[in-house]
Formats: C-alpha cells, structure tokens, sequence
C-alpha cells in the first residue's frame, strides 16, 4: 500500500462518439496521475475476448450473454488505451470512475456525472451498458490488462513539475 503504481483506463466507444474523452481525462490529471502511455485502435473480437474472459473472467462472473452483449458494444468503434500512473493510482482511479452501473454511481464520479443507464434496463434491451470507461479492477488484473494493451517499449518514464505535490 502506498506504492506508485500503473493502471490501465481504457475510453469506451461510447465516451470517444461522445466526445467526452477530454473532460474525463482532465479529472485524472487533476489528481495528479500521469499518463505514460497512450493510443486510439479499433481492437477485434479476439483482443477483448482476452481482455474480459481470460484476464477479468467475465463469462465466469456474469454470464456468456453478458460477456457477447458487452463484446458488440465495445467493436462499435475506436477505444483510446492509456497507462495512468500515481501514488496508490488503481483504487484512486476507481474512485474517481465510480460504480460500474452508471445509475448507482455517486454524483461528481465520472459514471455518475456523464452516464445513466441501469443494468436492468439494458438487460431488458439486450444491449451492453455504456459506462464510457475501462479501469483496472486490481494491481494483478492491471498488470495484465497493461502488458495486453501495450509493449514495454510503449510505456514511457518522466517527471511532471506537479509530481512533488503529489507523491
């Protein structure tokens, strides 16, 4: 506990259509988190197959109808992938993004303040729920997530002049 530690946030298609992706983005920085890793792609089928089942065991958690809906929402366009690092940086992104159904997700969280959706709701629609953002679940889950989303050699190390008000 304690430690600077890295965490995968990845923009969802429907933050990226929305054009929300600045808004949110500045509220990481603004805690002092440092981004050391960025890139916009289209990932296939296979890419987020390993992302939710073989990383974040999805269709053991919440079902194959769920893992499916959730897979054709994320092809339906371009993710932004980032690396976000700081002090303590997993659980201070979660915070900040808030409950993963957008409609119990508190006021001044990211989910609260930009997206209202419950999962019944979407249940009975047969669609995934647009949360808008990817955040690591755990150090172990991020450091997957990290290593499936990006290269060594993608991940770049430098000091920000706010780091010593925030480390």
């Amino acid at each position: 506990m304690g430690d600077v530690e890295k965490t995968l946030i990845v923009f969802k298609p429907d933050s990226v259509q929305r054009g929300l992706v600045g808004r949110i983005l500045t509220r990481f920085e603004q805690v002092g988190l440092k981004i050391v890793a960025t890139k916009m792609i289209a990932p296939d089928k296979q890419h987020y197959y390993r992302h939710y089942e073989e990383i974040g065991k999805m269709i053991t958690r919440r079902g194959k109808e769920k893992f499916d809906v959730t897979l054709e929402m994320m092809v339906q366009g371009p993710v932004i992938a980032m690396v976000l690092e700081g002090v303590e940086a997993v659980d201070l992104v979660r915070k900040l993004v808030g409950a993963t159904e957008p409609k119990s997700a508190a006021p001044g969280t990211i989910r609260g303040d930009f997206s209202h959706m419950s999962f019944q709701y979407a249940d009975s629609e047969g669609k995934g729920v647009p949360n808008l953002i990817h955040a690591s679940g755990n150090i172990e889950e991020a450091a997957e997530e990290i290593s499936h989303w990006f290269s060594d050699d993608e991940l770049y190390s430098y000091h920000r002049t706010s780091e010593r008000f925030t480390r």
